[in-house]
Parts: structure tokens; sequence; C-alpha cells
């Protein structure tokens, strides 16, 4: 499987159009659903139409033939395709051509140390460092035990979809795996070349046709701010709220921290978990706190 043009094909703008359309219907957009239809979704002068542009420029800009188009074309179609504002981010992204750049090898994310003391000072929430890539690159010992039922906790979307635990875990697995994908889908837009990005991208694509489809769908969302529902082997269900914070001192890193509503069950349960996770601190891996 050619994983790079997975992660970055030479035509990233008509890949993206050519999904999104795909998942509109006519009576979505106000048209008439008039005959029957070859492919899902809507046709390229349906979008053109709602767009205000001819059939012909649209079908040059899905098939990479026009290259450079206007702001003003860009929200058009964006507006026809109803793209939501993380969307429209990744389409101005995708549509502004770069130079390719030469193969990068892989550099591998470091958490700075006085980060991973903070981590450790948080005894009653779960918190975790992300990459770019979603790798769990530093968590505080809740967060261990609150991952405790997968193999290991290296990678967000590794563990969604290639570890069998995820599916108990994950209580609304479809609504977690897309969102695993819709994250790294944003972060393949900033940097389509990461070479890590385009490992893992690679690895899923090989070993998972959930991740494949999910891929395909071109869906873009931030890690932001979510409820998640867990079920945790030891303690049971979970209702946890998370919210996402950029680390300014490493921009591509985000500190994720979850909560559970004061006085709930799933309070209760995170307490349990802690206590039955309680003891010594561990000390940090001097290697990864190595610049």
């Amino acid at each position: 499987m050619d994983t790079d043009k997975g992660l970055a094909p030479e035509n990233a703008l008509g890949d993206f159009l050519r999904a999104r359309r795909s998942r509109l219907r006519p009576e979505d957009t106000g048209l008439p659903a008039s005959g029957r239809r070859r492919v899902p979704g809507l046709r390229r002068e349906e979008v053109a139409t709602l767009a205000g542009v001819s059939t012909d420029y649209y079908t040059r800009l899905e098939q990479g033939r026009e290259r450079h188009p206007s702001q003003q074309i860009l929200e058009a179609v964006a507006r026809a395709l109803h793209l939501d504002d993380e969307a429209v981010a990744h389409l101005f992204r995708v549509a502004t051509p770069t130079t390719r750049r030469t193969r990068r090898a892989p550099r591998r994310e470091r958490v700075s140390p006085h980060l991973r003391r903070l981590l450790q000072t948080w005894s009653d929430t779960p918190a975790l460092v992300l990459g770019h890539a979603l790798d769990v690159l530093a968590h505080n010992r809740l967060a261990g035990a609150l991952y405790a039922d997968f193999a290991h906790c290296d990678n967000l979307l590794r563990m969604t979809f290639l570890d069998p635990a995820a599916h108990s875990f994950h209580r609304d697995w479809d609504r977690a795996a897309a969102s695993c994908v819709a994250a790294l889908r944003q972060s393949a837009g900033l940097d389509p070349e990461d070479p890590r990005l385009r490992e893992i991208v690679g690895e899923l694509s090989l070993k998972s046709a959930d991740f494949r489809v999910l891929w395909a769908r071109h869906d873009v969302r931030g890690k932001t701010r979510e409820a998640k529902l867990f079920h945790h082997a030891l303690v049971g269900d979970l209702e946890l709220h998370y919210e996402a914070f950029t680390v300014n001192s490493a921009p591509t890193q985000q500190l994720v921290v979850y909560q559970a509503q004061p006085g709930s069950t799933s309070a209760d349960a995170l307490a349990l978990l802690g206590s039955l996770s309680a003891g010594p601190v561990p000390a940090p891996d001097p290697a990864m706190d190595t610049e």
C-alpha cells in the first residue's frame, strides 16, 4: 500500500472535496433529488451550482488542474459543502500549494521535565500529554491506571484500533474512533510531510479496515473538549469530561486533563481507582527528559 498517497496525495484538495460532497444529499442543500444516482452524495454540477461557479471550473478544482483558487471561491465551496470552521481551515490548508519538502528523519517528541513534574502533582485527575500524531508522550499515575486495560499506553490511535481492549473500554467505540481519526486528519493538514504521521497512517491503513474507512471520510476535528464514556475493568462505568490545552513551550503537544462531575458515581469510581493505584510517585524516565 502506498502510505504516502494516503497521507499527502498529489491532489489532496480533490480527495477532500470528493469525500465531503459524497456525504451530502441534494435535500440537505435545498436541491431537488431527481433521478437515480450512480454514486452517493452530490454531483459535481450540483456543488458548482451551489458555489456559484461553472461545472468546468469545479471539475478542474477536484481534478487538481486548478492550482490557485481564490479565497472567495474556497469560501463559496465551503458554504456549498456545509463545512464547519475546522473543515474550512483544513480546506484552505490543502488548497494552498507548498513546495514539497525533503523527506525528514523522524524526530522524537519530548516532554519538558517541568511539565512531567506538574502531571504527577495531580493525584485525583487523570492527565496526559499527546504529541501531534496522538502519541502518549507522558501521563500521570491516575491516567496510567485509567488506561491499564490496554497492553500499551503509547498512541491513542493504535490503542483504539489495534488493541482488543478498546471495544470494551470505550462504551461508544464508534464515536471514540471517529474522534481520533478526525484529530489525526487535522494534524496531517498542518504538516502532511511529517514522518511520524506517515508512519501511523501507514501502519493503521495496513492493519485496520475500520481506520481505512474513517480516514477516507476526511473528517477534521481537533481535540478541544468532550465527554467520554469508559468502562474500566476494576471500577466499572465512568463518564469523564476532558479539556485539551496547547503546550506553549511545545506547540505540537497538547495537555489533556480529565475530570468527573463532582458528587457523581463517576467521581466515586475515579476516587476508588485512585486509591487502588496509590503508591510511590514513579521516577521520571531520564531518556524522555533529555533535549
